[in-house]
């Protein structure tokens, strides 16, 4: 077993391993326990009674955070011609067709999203046991597949995020960065959690939301009360 640091060790200090912390409670306690010399990530997990292995009780969405998510988000778009164009615009940072997905292809991934236009999705298509395994292949359910493309860049660019059940039944996904208020992280938790219910699938059985985490990059997890996440 790994040995914890002496910060990790001091911030634990005043936190009940068995405790359940109220959500806005949660929210400070990460907090204050986020000491590190930069803008740390805070992170929401959520332990779902689902089987992933099953398609009927796949959870994925997106939700769109309403105080951002306070990352730089670098922007792939598959368009040509004039949507090319319009996602240059709107703020893309990479754009192309072919050229690109010769890029993606010899390894060169220096995108956290990717856009398509429908008719480019013959050339992304080809391009799926690269990008699905990073989950960046675009989706029309998650609105990254579009011809809207400008819409679609400024959403991802000011705080759209994208969540998908893992193996063992846990989501997660940034929620905004220590330096936000407590209001803004509450806002933007709420946000998270309320997506996530709304994708609960057909054969979910039984409890839906069992446990939750509130953490920061380099912090504890603090363990949130799931009837407090039942209120957002």
């Amino acid at each position: 077993m790994a040995k914890k640091s002496k910060r990790l060790r001091a911030a634990e200090e005043g936190l009940s391993p068995e405790a359940r912390y109220a959500l806005d409670e949660a929210v400070k306690l990460v907090k204050a326990r986020a000491t590190a010399k930069f803008d740390e990530t805070v992170e929401v997990a959520v332990n779902l009674g689902v089987d992933p292995r099953h398609a009927d009780q796949m959870v994925r969405g997106v939700v769109d955070l309403p105080n951002g998510t306070g990352k730089q988000v670098r922007v792939a778009v598959f368009a040509r011609d004039a949507k090319a164009e319009e996602a240059k615009a709107a703020g893309a940072e990479l754009v192309g067709a072919e050229d690109l997905a010769e890029k993606i292809r010899d390894g060169e991934i220096e995108f956290e999203r990717c856009i398509a236009t429908p008719d480019m999705m013959a050339v992304v298509g080809r391009l799926g046991k690269v990008l699905g395994p990073r989950g960046l292949m675009p989706n029309p359910k998650l609105g990254t597949v579009t011809a809207d493309v400008a819409a679609a860049v400024k959403a991802v660019k000011g705080g759209q995020v994208t969540f998908r059940v893992e193996k063992a039944g846990i989501v997660h996904g940034g929620v905004g960065k220590a330096s936000f208020t407590e209001d803004a992280l509450l806002e933007n938790v709420r946000a998270f959690v309320d997506a996530v219910n709304r994708a609960k699938p057909s054969g979910a059985k039984g409890v839906y939301m069992r446990g939750a985490t509130l953490s920061s990059t380099m912090g504890p997890g603090v363990s949130v009360d799931v009837a407090s996440l039942a209120h957002a």
